[in-house]
This record gives C-alpha cells, sequence and structure tokens, in this order.
C-alpha cells in the first residue's frame, strides 16, 4: 500500500483533554506507536484558527496518521481555545496569540505527567508564533517552524532564542504567501544557529503529497534522523 494522502498507519490513538491555568479543557489526541515506547514527542501548534486551522490541519493530522508507525514519535495534536474540529471544540475564545501561551503550557505540561519523551514543538503558521514566543519558557527540546509568518512574534522575541541553545528548525516554503526564504534568512540571523530550511517549490500550506512528505522528513530528520528515510509504502495493514 502507497503511503499517501489520508492513509492511516496503525498507532495506539487516544481521544484527551488538556487543562489550562485559567481553567478551560481543550480537546486533542495522542497517537502512539502501536507496540514499543516512543522515541521522541511532536507537540503540535496549529495555524490560525480565524482561517480555518485547527487539529486536523492536513500536515499534522498526517503527521499523527504515519510517525508514530513509521519514525517511532509520539505525536500530540489539540485545538487552541475557541476552535473546533471533529474531535470537538475546545473551551474559550480565540486571543489572537496572547492568552494561548496557557494553552502551549498545557500541551507540554500534559506531556510531561504522561512521561512522554524529549517534546518538541511543532508549529505551523500560527503555530510557529506561539513556539516562538512561548517555546523558551518550557523543558522542550527544540522547536520546527513550518512556513513562520512572523506576524505576531516580535524581532526580539526571535533575537531572545539566540541565548537559547535547543534547535530551532525553520522551513520556508519558496512560494511562502507570507516569508519568503530570502527574507526569512535576514529575519532569523539574529539566531546563528537557527536552521532556515529553503523548500523548493513549496507554498504556506504544503498541499500535495511530495510537500507533504518533504515536510515529514525534515521533522524526522530533526527529532530521529535514525528512522530516516521514510518508507513511501507499508506492508501492513492500514489502521
Amino acid at each position: 500500500m502507497e503511503i499517501r494522502g489520508p492513509v492511516l498507519l496503525p498507532a495506539r490513538r487516544e481521544d484527551i483533554e488538556l487543562h489550562t491555568l485559567d481553567d478551560l479543557t481543550l480537546v486533542g489526541e495522542l497517537a502512539l506507536p502501536v507496540d514499543r515506547d516512543p522515541v521522541a514527542t511532536l507537540v503540535t501548534l496549529h495555524p490560525l484558527p480565524t482561517a480555518g486551522g485547527f487539529m486536523d490541519s492536513h500536515i499534522l493530522r498526517k503527521a499523527a496518521g504515519r510517525l508514530p508507525a513509521l519514525a517511532d514519535l509520539a505525536v500530540l495534536r489539540f485545538n487552541t481555545r475557541g476552535t473546533t474540529s471533529p474531535r470537538g471544540t475546545s473551551q474559550g475564545t480565540f486571543d489572537g496569540g496572547a492568552s494561548e501561551a496557557l494553552d502551549v503550557a498545557a500541551a507540554v505540561d500534559f506531556a510531561r505527567e504522561r512521561g512522554l519523551p524529549r517534546p518538541w514543538l511543532v508549529g505551523w503558521s500560527f503555530g510557529t508564533e506561539l513556539a516562538l514566543k512561548y517555546g523558551r519558557d518550557h523543558d522542550v527540546a527544540g522547536i520546527i517552524l513550518l512556513s513562520p509568518p512572523l506576524h505576531r512574534a516580535t524581532a526580539e522575541e526571535v533575537a531572545a532564542w539566540a541565548g537559547d541553545t535547543r534547535p530551532l528548525i525553520v522551513l520556508v516554503p519558496e512560494f511562502d504567501d507570507y516569508l519568503r526564504p530570502d527574507e526569512a534568512r535576514e529575519r532569523f540571523a539574529a539566531v546563528p544557529h537557527a536552521q532556515v530550511i529553503a523548500v523548493e517549490g513549496g507554498k504556506h500550506l504544503w498541499v500535495g503529497e511530495n510537500q507533504t512528505r518533504r515536510v515529514l522528513t525534515e521533522i524526522v530528520a530533526a527529532v530521529n534522523p535514525d528512522a530516516l528515510p521514510l518508507p513511501q509504502e507499508w506492508d501492513g495493514e492500514p489502521a
């Protein structure tokens, strides 16, 4: 079976709830390898909910659908406050990235309480702003930014990562709607160890199987490179 599109590979999947310090309940899902412990954890932060982003935005859904089986990763997805998906609606109201600091904290706390290993923040678009603004406050192994627009994260918040030794991986599509590779290199130059990866032919939404595979490969290259190359076919049964 070719691994593409909505294919769902085997995993232990659990509907979860996160609880924030301001007493909100956020809905989500945790996906784990079927018969072994994960080697690392992706705590995912979805695109802008007011523009249709949610925990099922396709790259995050495909990461959860494939990477527990292919790369021994735990994948935690959730809806930030006020966001709805088929899983349900998280309590609260969208706050433009301000109160969402508490949502990030709740997700990292959940990973710690469950004993999930080596959590990485993986943000896409709006989610990259949350990772940049708040990731330094938490015990995470590093952050991975997909299509960062740098609309909400200030130059000072970006530059603050220069004093942090944790990896900062930045995937920038060649034809992004908001931030393209040359400007991304300039704006992340304040962080000498930031790894800016220009993705040829890429667009902000990473549409198409080739773009999906590239993004998932770069995530695994950062988090569990021993799992590369990712298979493109699955010999067993789907989930």
